[in-house]
């Protein structure tokens, strides 16, 4: 124990703690980590148990199958991340619940009782970096050992450090995982705590999935150091996209969970191998194709978590990004059988390493198969089947950072009818000046029927705020909305679009807007349009909708582009539809007007709250078309 505690330098309660525990283990390669999945005894199913009150609480069960380790837990809720699980254990600025406002004493007491149960356990100890190996911060993890499925999990996406090739190994971050707390102290409920300073962030995950600590409160980690360096961590996939004539796009696409961010590195689905299903008007059962031969090639460069510290940006006048993960942390619920999407098909089926899957079907030395997801207890498929690729083992992916050219916005639409008219009404592609673009991030509507959180089959419009990443921020909203603003223009030959998903007015369109507009933007050199190619959108929040799109020869129909000349929604329901918006934005920007706000930022908002129109937002920020 004395050899390994000699790696690290770290703070004297968590010194303390690893000297107390009944043993450390550190391991040298993934494959060690990897069998330790499976309890002492190596067996190929085991469970994760917890004594909580004298009783044994099972908290997760992971299966050995022939291409990884699948794990799932007994209830529903677990399965998918709580977006109210954040709390805020010390005394620095931040908009987020403080620990003692919820729970009524302060952080302090708690934390000591998490150390006191980590020292009586068997612990495992891993360091990795936060932000991937390139430029990442030194972290470190310690969490029971019969839980190896999570850090095998937290180090596929962050990447694995071996401990005999470091030296005074001080982390910058220190996340802790003690799973029963869950029930001996939250209500059975999600719950990771944050606790800040200037040379540490110590995360405290009460949970064992995933999403909200080894995921998402790595990111918290990055956005709060970001604050205090004065960059952002961009919540994006991006994708270099590369026509059939060689021309190179950019595009980084954002927005809340559920978005379609996974979805843009994807290739183009087809039903025939030749045609697009653009959409199917959900009250007539038409179905419109769009017929595509030679696609643009597809180089991925980020899925989630886009880093763009001050140290990447140069003088191109473009944001200049790079991935902070080593791996993705994959949403599956789109693949529903054999064939949906080879690329992925392939890499799960015959990894080169084992990988982690969560809530899919697992049977002891069988294959798991990434569209035989795991049932709710209510008799559906779970909606958020997940799987960790290894980013090497993507295809074309780029290593190296990027200059975006596009930044675009992904919103899941509900449909919308005169009959039942919502928000559901924005067009296949619109172009915004980067005011718009600024708004749309500050908003981040979480949409129609999210899939990947606790409570994602709500129809309710709800904002996910800041850069769609403001759920996993621990500070205050202004200060990341000026740091955004500050990102987006200092790149002003970076160009913003906003993409619908999943309905266009009355149609049903999942994600082939994305696709569709991926090929427009790279064969047009981004979004570098003719003025006669635009028309402004009747809702100026969406700035311009296109007065054509052609793709391969083929003209997009105008109900796809501009939704109000579809014969079930009409202007009259995209006006109401217009109003649901307008009024939501204007209620959403209201807290960002503060002191602390960039005077830039103040007209911009108050240019929404008296119902600008476009050109008023494009004097604010200036676009060339």
């Amino acid at each position: 124990m004395n050899g390994i505690l000699r790696k690290f330098d770290l703070p004297a309660h968590v010194e303390q703690t690893l000297r107390q525990c009944r043993q450390i283990r550190t391991p040298r390669t993934k494959e060690e980590l990897y069998q330790l999945c499976f309890g002492p005894n190596n067996s190929d199913r085991f469970d994760v148990i917890y004594y909580v009150n004298g009783k044994p609480v099972k908290e997760a069960d992971v299966v050995r199958c022939k291409n990884g380790a699948v794990v799932n837990y007994p209830e529903d809720y677990m399965r998918r991340r709580d977006p109210d699980c954040m709390r805020i254990g010390d005394d620095l600025p931040t908009d987020k619940p403080r620990f003692s406002d919820i729970y009524g004493e302060p952080f302090a007491g708690i934390k000591q009782e998490t150390m006191d149960w980590l020292a009586d356990q068997d612990l495992l100890v891993l360091p990795f970096l936060s932000g991937g190996k390139n430029y990442g911060y030194g972290s470190l993890l310690i969490c029971p050992m019969n839980a190896a499925f999570f850090a095998k999990a937290l180090t596929d996406i962050q990447g694995f450090l071996n401990i005999d090739e470091m030296e005074g190994f001080r982390p910058r971050a220190i996340i802790y995982v003690a799973p029963p707390f869950r029930h001996t102290h939250f209500n059975g409920k999600q719950v990771v705590v944050h606790e800040r300073s200037a040379e540490l962030h110590e995360v405290f995950a009460y949970n064992l999935y995933p999403g909200p600590s080894a995921k998402k409160g790595v990111y918290s980690v990055l956005l709060d150091i970001g604050e205090q360096e004065g960059w952002v961590t961009a919540h994006a996939s991006s994708v270099r996209v590369v026509t059939p004539y060689e021309n190179e796009t950019v595009i980084m696409h954002e927005g809340a969970s559920g978005g379609g961010k996974s979805e843009m590195l994807e290739e183009i689905h087809r039903v025939d191998g030749k045609r697009v299903l653009l959409g199917t008007h959900l009250e007539t059962g038409e179905k419109y194709y769009v017929s595509m031969q030679d696609t643009c090639s597809l180089q991925p460069v980020t899925d989630d978590m886009a880093l763009c510290p001050l140290s990447l940006q140069n003088s191109s006048g473009k944001l200049v990004c790079t991935d902070a993960e080593e791996g993705w942390f994959l949403r599956m619920d789109n693949m529903v059988s054999y064939g949906c999407d080879q690329t992925y098909e392939r890499i799960c089926i015959h990894p080169k390493e084992p990988l982690i899957f969560f809530s899919m079907e697992g049977a002891p030395n069988s294959t798991c198969l990434i569209w035989e997801h795991a049932m709710d207890s209510n008799g559906k498929l779970c909606p958020n089947p997940r799987a960790i690729v290894p980013r090497d083992s993507v295809p074309n992916i780029v290593r190296e950072p990027v200059e975006v050219d596009v930044r675009s916005f992904g919103v899941r639409m509900p449909p919308s009818t005169r009959k039942n008219p919502t928000y559901g009404i924005m067009g296949l592609l619109h172009i915004v000046p980067p005011a718009l673009g600024w708004l749309w991030r500050l908003v981040a509507p979480r949409g129609h029927k999210n899939p990947s959180i606790a409570d994602g089959n709500s129809a309710a419009m709800c904002s996910e705020g800041v850069g769609s990443y403001w759920p996993f921020a621990t500070g205050c909203k202004v200060t990341q909305a000026n740091l955004l603003l500050k990102q987006i223009m200092n790149a002003p030959q970076t160009r913003f679009v906003l993409i619908p998903n999943q309905h266009i007015g009355a149609y049903e369109v999942g994600f082939a807007p994305e696709w569709i507009a991926r090929e427009f933007l790279a064969r047009h050199g981004g979004a570098k349009l003719k003025p006669r190619h635009l028309t402004p959108a009747r809702c100026s929040l969406f700035g311009y909708a296109l007065s054509e799109l052609v793709i391969d020869g083929q003209s997009i129909r105008q109900t796809f582009l501009r939704p109000e000349t579809q014969s079930r929604l009409g202007t009259d329901g995209y006006d109401q539809g217009a109003k649901i918006l307008n009024d939501f934005f204007q209620k959403e920007l209201r807290q960002y007007l503060t002191d602390e706000l960039d005077p830039l930022g103040r007209a911009i908002i108050e240019c929404c709250l008296q119902n600008g129109a476009l050109e008023d937002y494009c004097k604010l920020t200036p676009m060339d078309l």
